[in-house]
């Protein structure tokens, strides 16, 4: 099956997002980026792997990360709002300020998304590549996706809260094919593969830094993957490696291939030998560098 290897370069692919059109190199800029697949919108272990991934968004921005998500799903199933037309009207409904916003979009009243303002209407904007909205006059309200309040919701977070990320939707399963994201033993209703809970890594130069494979039925631990991003981004820049179980602030291994009187200029913090039975001297630790 098709996939990435460590070290290849990300497909600079183009793909509709609930952000818009992207090109991905573009997307990417000079930064680091996190390209994530879940298998369905709406399914239980994806809300929390999204939630945890929206909690955490911040931490990923700090480390200059930029994130991204990709599934199966529609924009429009991503969006999971109300039929709309290119001009950002309901299809069939004349979207008057005056007409509440359940009744244009044909949502229950008991159900659907929405902040209601405090003479009863509501205001609603959906990002590009659609747009719905009742306005009232000096009145106006941003409320996010379904998708995104759910995840907002299991968060504990308010529901105008914008999920700090896109998703790709790949309906077709052409990138999800491309970068090898099926799982085999995961099926829709029609017998077709869903996206296995893939993480790719990439750095600067857009080269694949890590790769993690998840079945469908195993959630992801979004705090790991952090933590994968502060060795890889220290290992990048400086000649250590982070032994088992390492976390930011903790000493850091000098790799074997440099020479100690190399490693005493590199790290003027010290490098300590353990001594091992084999009498060989290639358990070398360092405070980690700045």
């Amino acid at each position: 099956m098709p996939g990435l290897l460590l070290g290849d370069e990300a497909p600079n692919f183009e793909a509709d997002t609930t952000q818009g059109r992207i090109r991905f190199h573009d997307f990417l800029g000079d930064s680091w980026g996190i390209l994530f697949s879940h298998p369905r919108d709406f399914t239980p272990v994806c809300t929390t792997e999204l939630g945890r991934a929206a909690k955490l968004a911040p931490e990923f921005s700090k480390r200059n990360v930029k994130m991204i998500a990709l599934s199966i799903d529609s924009v429009q199933d991503h969006l999971s709002w109300c039929k709309v037309t290119a001009l950002g009207r309901p299809q069939g409904a004349a979207c008057k300020p005056s007409q509440p916003w359940r009744d244009v979009c044909h949502i229950p009243k008991r159900g659907g998304a929405g902040i209601q303002s405090r003479n009863g209407e509501f205001s609603i904007f959906v990002e590009r590549p659609t747009k719905c909205s009742v306005q009232e006059e000096n009145n106006i309200f941003a409320v996010p996706p379904l998708a995104e309040r759910d995840i907002n919701a299991y968060n504990g977070d308010q529901p105008a809260e914008k999920l700090p990320f896109p998703i790709i939707a790949d309906k077709n399963r052409e990138l999800a094919v491309k970068l090898g994201m099926l799982d085999p033993d995961e099926l829709d209703k029609d017998g077709m593969p869903l996206t296995a809970r893939v993480v790719f890594v990439f750095g600067p130069d857009k080269k694949l830094k890590l790769s993690i494979l998840y079945p469908a039925t195993t959630g992801r631990n979004f705090d790991e993957i952090l933590r994968v991003v502060d060795s890889l981004q220290l290992t990048a820049y400086k000649k250590v490696a982070t032994p088992v179980d390492w976390k930011p602030g903790d000493s850091v291994m000098v790799v074997p291939t440099l020479p100690d009187e190399e490693a005493k200029k590199l790290f003027p913090k010290g490098v300590f030998t353990k001594e091992l039975p084999s009498g060989k001297k290639y358990l070398r630790y360092t405070p980690q560098p700045e």
